[in-house]
């Protein structure tokens, strides 16, 4: 049960599309019952209305899917946006069964409203079938800007060429439009012949800044990004492409007039099993994008989440701790919390020569079993794993890991969020995303490796009543 972050009682939160209008972000998403699995039956848009990405107004389905017999059997991800006086909904509707004959299982179909909360679909006035030499089966995840330079509307949307899956040919194609009715079909907008696949693809502008993001299933599976200082490119690859872990996927951003905010989903496991794989749809998590003066862009916890929660009586009462040992581990007990919603968070540095510092969650008192956010100095990285991972292994930890770039004597703020069985981590403005579902303890303690840290003020919030 979530209490901080977003799923809807009784399913799997799905691809997200964020609107934004008068103080409120209007989340269409996908339900998946999981009956008997992911896409077992078939969904339309629902729609999740908030302020605080904290407290949400659920809508219900808003967009309808199609028969079984439709093309938009399931309704696939799109985007919403505002122009020619109407909100508009571009989405993709699949036909799991098209394809076996012989017709294009995705196609972009378009639907309009007034008021955001009920629409009427174009039928078959405005569709974007599946453009020769593209793989008619995938071809989805439209997105919709406007480019005040050209005065056109541009469409991005997600394929690979009609090759093997197993080629790398996804790539970002895209239509233009002066009048959302008329469109022309460009070309590739940006094809590096790096993923099978391109998928839920997002084009806005920061200052100086395009950003262009894209998710891949094919190598990392998760959200990348791209900048450049055209809405065009040529596209720049920062040191650092991703936002967050394996976990977060499928993010698409929107903003207000003063910040940006990602939303993505943390996949559920297997089973609800810590030693399974990931399987699509599970929990919404907010980020807030930060631009960095060279273009970078990184994450935070959004404010609002923060203020959800209130500071609670320290039993410890550390105010400055350091931890040091030459050689080994020297782990300090910091609280003890048996809450399912949490906020934990401290101030950390370190000295030169440290070989790494931690966290550990839901410790067992008597045998030290218990979650571990590692970070590792020399390496440049921080993964998230059991200990002791006997026997080996515990925890399916592929991509539970996310580069992270700390110097010496320099302090950083490190933030752990835990709401249900989501762990969220914060640290110098890289996250990291993961699942624990068989906490054994209570205890939150920070450990050293092989140097010495100093940790201030920690503190421990629960959830305001």
């Amino acid at each position: 049960m979530q209490n901080i972050y977003y799923q809807p009682e009784g399913y799997a939160f799905g691809d997200c599309m964020p609107f934004y209008k008068d103080g409120k972000f209007y989340l269409y998403h996908q339900r998946d019952t999981r009956n008997p699995g992911p896409f077992g039956e078939p969904f339309g848009w629902a729609l999740a209305i908030t302020e605080d990405f904290v407290h949400y107004e659920d809508k219900g389905e808003v967009l309808l899917r199609g028969k079984d017999t439709e093309q938009d059997q399931f309704i696939f991800a799109g985007s919403v946006f505002e122009g020619e006086g109407q909100y508009h909904a571009f989405y993709t509707g699949y036909n799991r069964d098209f394809a076996a004959e012989g017709k294009a299982a995705q196609v972009l179909m378009h639907a309009t409203s007034d008021d955001l909360l009920h629409w009427t679909k174009s039928a078959d006035k405005l569709k974007l079938p599946p453009q020769i030499g593209y793989d008619p089966n995938d071809w989805r995840d439209p997105y919709v800007t406007w480019d005040e330079d050209s005065k056109e509307y541009i469409l991005i949307l997600g394929a690979h060429k009609q090759k093997h899956k197993q080629i790398k040919t996804g790539c970002t194609v895209y239509f233009t439009s002066k009048d959302l009715e008329h469109w022309e079909f460009k070309g590739d907008f940006w094809a590096p012949n790096m993923f099978s696949m391109h998928e839920m693809p997002d084009l806005f502008r920061i200052g100086d800044w395009w950003y262009l993001l894209t998710t891949e299933y094919s190598e990392n599976n998760k959200t990348i990004y791209r900048k450049s200082r055209s809405i065009f490119g040529p596209w720049q690859m920062p040191d650092d492409d991703a936002f967050d872990g394996r976990a977060y996927y499928a993010a698409r951003s929107c903003g207000d007039s003063e910040h940006r905010y990602l939303f993505g989903w943390v996949a559920s496991k297997d089973q609800d099993m810590d030693i399974n794989n990931w399987i699509w749809g599970g929990t919404l998590v907010v980020h807030e994008l930060v631009q960095e003066e060279n273009g970078d862009l990184k994450v935070k916890m959004p404010d609002s989440v923060h203020n959800a929660f209130v500071e609670q009586p320290s039993k410890n009462h550390f105010g400055e701790k350091v931890i040091e040992i030459d050689s080994g581990i020297n782990e300090v007990i910091i609280e003890e919390c048996d809450e399912e919603t949490f906020l934990f968070e401290t101030v950390v540095s370190f000295k030169a020569g440290t070989h790494a510092f931690g966290v550990n969650l839901f410790e067992e008192k008597e045998t030290g079993d218990a979650y571990r956010f590692n970070i590792e100095i020399k390496n440049r990285k921080v993964d998230f794993n059991c200990t002791p991972n006997l026997p080996w292994f515990r925890y399916m930890a592929q991509g539970s890991d996310r580069p992270l770039f700390l110097e010496a004597d320099r302090e950083y703020l490190l933030q752990v969020v835990v709401d249900g069985t989501v762990v969220t981590l914060y640290l110098n403005n890289t996250a990291l995303n993961v699942r624990a579902y068989a906490p054994k303890g209570k205890n939150i303690s920070f450990y050293v490796k092989d140097g010495s840290a100093i940790i201030k003020n920690p503190r421990l919030y629960l959830l305001k009543k």
